[in-house]
Order: C-alpha cells, then sequence, then structure tokens
C-alpha cells in the first residue's frame, strides 16, 4: 500500500563552501560532475513526485518500491574512474538503488546502498564506485530493489563525477554531495544549551572491541593479510575489502551511538606474546582550535590516519604521545627496556591518539594519507588546508599493568602507535552533533545530548 502523500514546505538553500574550500585548485579535485534531478526523467514506471524539504528546494521522485523505476538519456559519465552519488530519503525498511546502462536489464553501473533514516524527508547521501562503465553520453536506468513491500526510499538527485577517485592516491569529495551536506548542516537550528552544562567543545563515541585482523582497508584495500595484526573497534564488518559503501550497508556496531558506524582500528598490543584487547576506546571530537564555530562535519567517506606504523625509537619516561598509567597510583616504574611503564595494581595502560584537525576541503584521502589533513597552528586552519574538521582523539584503555618484560605493538616499538578512522556517521546525526556542541563550545555525552 502506498503511504499517502503529504505537501512538504519547500526549503531554499544557498550552497555554501567551507572555509575557502571552493576555491582550492589542486589538479587532484579537477573532477567533472554531471547531476541530474530524479523527477527529470524520460521514462519511469511507479515514481510520483513531491515537493522537497531537502537542500535547494524543488521536487524529489517519491513512493519508490520495488521495481519502480526511472530512465535519464544523455548521462554523460566521461572517462575513467567514476564515483555514483544519490540523495536520498528512507523512513523504512532497506534495499538497494540499481544503476544500469542501456536497458532495465543492462550491465550493472553502480548499486547505491539504502537504509532507514527515520523519514521520508531526512536527506543522506548514498555514494558507489563504478570500477568500469562505458565512456560519454549514455541512457541510464534506477531501478529499486529491496526484499519487502510497499514504498521504502525518496530521491531528489544523482550525481555522476568522473576523476573521483582522481588517482595517484589521491580521492576526490563528490562536490555536489559535499555542497549539499554542508548547506543542511548549516541550515540547523542549534539545540538550546542548559546553563549547567560545561562550556568545552566536544562529543563522543563509546567503543568496545569489536575483532582483530591483519588487514588495513586504508593502507592496503582489497588486500587481505597484507597488515600487521589490527585491532578494530567500531564497524563490525571492516576488513580489507572496507569501503564507503560496505560501511554505510552493514552498520552494526561495536561503538555507541548506533548511528555511527565508522570504522577505527590501531596496531595489537601484546604482552608475552599475548594479545592484550582494550578494555575500552572512546572517540572524542572536540576543537582545539581558537574560534570553534568555524568547524564543519566530515564529509561522508572521509579517511585518514594518525602516527606512524614506520617510527621505531625508543620512548623513555617523559617522550612525547607515550603510553602512559591511568587511576589510583599511576606509573610505578618502567620496563628494563626503559620504553614502557609499569603501572600500579589500581591503574590501567592507557595512550591518547590524536589525529589533524585542519582539511584541504577537496579530498577524502590522499597518497600517504595525511597529505589532505593537517594539525591546526597557532589555533586556526589555512593555507592549504583551510577547512576546520573536528579533532578526533582515540582515548584508549588496556586492562593491564604491564612488568619489567614490558609490551610489543605488533607494528614494534612503543613509537609506532597509530590509529585510522574511516567516517561512515549518518550526516544527520553528525551534523547536528558538530552544530550543537562543538560550534556552541557545550559538552556533549555519547547521545550527542547536553
Amino acid at each position: 500500500m502506498r503511504r499517502p502523500q503529504v505537501l512538504l514546505r519547500t526549503l531554499t538553500a544557498v550552497v555554501l563552501a567551507a572555509g575557502g574550500a571552493a576555491a582550492l585548485t589542486h589538479p587532484a579535485a579537477q573532477a567533472a560532475t554531471a547531476v541530474v534531478q530524479a523527477e527529470s526523467y524520460a521514462a519511469q514506471s511507479g515514481v510520483q513526485v513531491e515537493a522537497t524539504a531537502d537542500t535547494g528546494g524543488g521536487q524529489n521522485a517519491a513512493y519508490l518500491a520495488s521495481g519502480d523505476w526511472m530512465r535519464f538519456d544523455g548521462v554523460d559519465l566521461g572517462t575513467g574512474p567514476l564515483t555514483v552519488s544519490a540523495r536520498v530519503a528512507s523512513a523504512v525498511g532497506s534495499g538497494t538503488v540499481e544503476l544500469r546502462t542501456g536497458s532495465l536489464t543492462g550491465p550493472l553501473l553502480a548499486s547505491l546502498p539504502i537504509t532507514t533514516n527515520a523519514g521520508w524527508q531526512n536527506w543522506v547521501t548514498a555514494t558507489a564506485t563504478a570500477a568500469t562503465h562505458p565512456p560519454g553520453a549514455q541512457t541510464v536506468f534506477a531501478v529499486m530493489r529491496n526484499t519487502t513491500a510497499g514504498d521504502f526510499v525518496n530521491i531528489n538527485w544523482f550525481s555522476f563525477a568522473t576523476g573521483a577517485p582522481s588517482g595517484n592516491g589521491w580521492v576526490g569529495i563528490d562536490q555536489a554531495a559535499w555542497n549539499a551536506q554542508l548547506t543542511a548542516f548549516r541550515a540547523m537550528t542549534p539545540a538550546p544549551v542548559p546553563g549547567h552544562v560545561v562550556r568545552v567543545p566536544e562529543f563522543n563515541a563509546t567503543c568496545a572491541y569489536s575483532h582483530s585482523r591483519p588487514d588495513d582497508p586504508i593502507v592496503f584495500p582489497g588486500l587481505p593479510g597484507a597488515s600487521h595484526m589490527h585491532t578494530f573497534v567500531g564497524n563490525r564488518g571492516a576488513d580489507a575489502s572496507t569501503t564507503t559503501q560496505s560501511l554505510l550497508a552493514d552498520t552494526a556496531t561495536s561503538c555507541a551511538p548506533a548511528a555511527n558506524p565508522s570504522a577505527y582500528w590501531i596496531p595489537t598490543l601484546y604482552e608475552r606474546d599475548k594479545a592484550i584487547e582494550p578494555k575500552d576506546v572512546i572517540v572524542h571530537y572536540g576543537s582545539r582550535l581558537a574560534d570553534a564555530t568555524k568547524t564543519v562535519p566530515f564529509p561522508t567517506g572521509f579517511r585518514m590516519i594518525a602516527g606512524s606504523a614506520t617510527s621505531q625509537v625508543p620512548t623513555p619516561k617523559g617522550s612525547v604521545n607515550q603510553f602512559y598509567c591511568a587511576g589510583p597510583g599511576g606509573e610505578i616504574g618502567r620496563s628494563a627496556d626503559g620504553n614502557w611503564p609499569v603501572c600500579a595494581p589500581t591503574a590501567n595502560l592507557m595512550f591518547q591518539l590524536v589525529f589533524p584537525d585542519c582539511w584541504d576541503g577537496a579530498h577524502l584521502d590522499s597518497p600517504n594519507h595525511k597529505s589532505h589533513v593537517a594539525y591546526a597552528h597557532t589555533g586556526a586552519c589555512g593555507g592549504d588546508h583551510p577547512v576546520a574538521i573536528p579533532s578526533v582523539s582515540f582515548v584508549i584503555s588496556y586492562p593491564t599493568r604491564g612488568s619489567a618484560d614490558g609490551f610489543r605493538l605488533a607494528s614494534g616499538m612503543a613509537s609506532s602507535m597509530h590509529g585510522d578512522f574511516f567516517n561512515a556517521w549518518n550526516e544527520n546525526a553528525l551534523g547536528h552533533r558538530v552544530r550543537d556542541c562543538i560550534v556552541q563550545s557545550a559538552k556533549c555525552n555519547t547521545a550527542g545530548t547536553f
């Protein structure tokens, strides 16, 4: 049964660039993007249109159920790598939108995952990468697929971006999708901050250990077993084959809130050759900038690394970025080699890993997984990295105290501690937390409330 149509107030929004990001001219960012409005189909089956509350207003294709389809003629797919996105909303169920070329049963261009977003006008961007595709202008069919009866998705637009990823390790953003996410973020009304709230720009994800694998989907994508052993928290399906699409499609997570199926991983810690997995990992999102109001959310699919697996130097007491003891009694000694603390019986081994907080505004990733980001200097972002993003830090607690024997990481010495972040937050949930907690400098809990 079709749900009754409800006319919605059309919102008009201006697409804004974040911190001057639109002015960047890095060659790798010059992707050609064709944006196709869903209601501009040349033919369809089972489709209606309605006014949309998404940024930019206009209409969206609505009441889409399994087997419904739309045909778009003359879609320029360009040449080279292709990133396909769709602006979608769903209140029930899940499924996919198959994009096929030539006919309803033609070659599969991409399959976009659809998950419930708790509202027919709560818009997010679904993204997929087409490994191969016919070049130039094509007829593209959008075919709805799910396993339950009834409507399951609304669609506002599709975008087809060539040059993103752009090769040589630079992964460009889908500019249309980013503009929509940013405009929706800027249109959010901040929640009122109660008088008792600590005025610190912060929210968090509270995570437990999920699984271990010798995989690294950022450094060694598609190569299972190519890495040293990693401890994963967050998305329970993360492995060597992980992509943005897989994170969005498989949202089971060891973190709270559930709206955050992002993946996080660190090298596994060993004590006398026994793996010691974290007691818990708190992923803090905050700001170290003088002006936290300039902070914007991460784009979907964003990824970065902090630390270096190749750093193999001694870490005597007093070294920067070292393991420490937290709890009554604190550190009571050092390992025989001096590189590791020994904690009191009432304390635990800890580590805090801090990620860069300034972004170039143009890339989801870079060849070394660091060049697209930088640490803020003098309390502000600028230069080649003008966009302020949340300052991410892992606070890792291990259920161990250590001994004179010390520890080792799967990557080697204590100095090789590093971490990876692959963003798959629900855009609406992340946007509200950045808007409410960071921009307003108000300390929020895991639920994103005060």
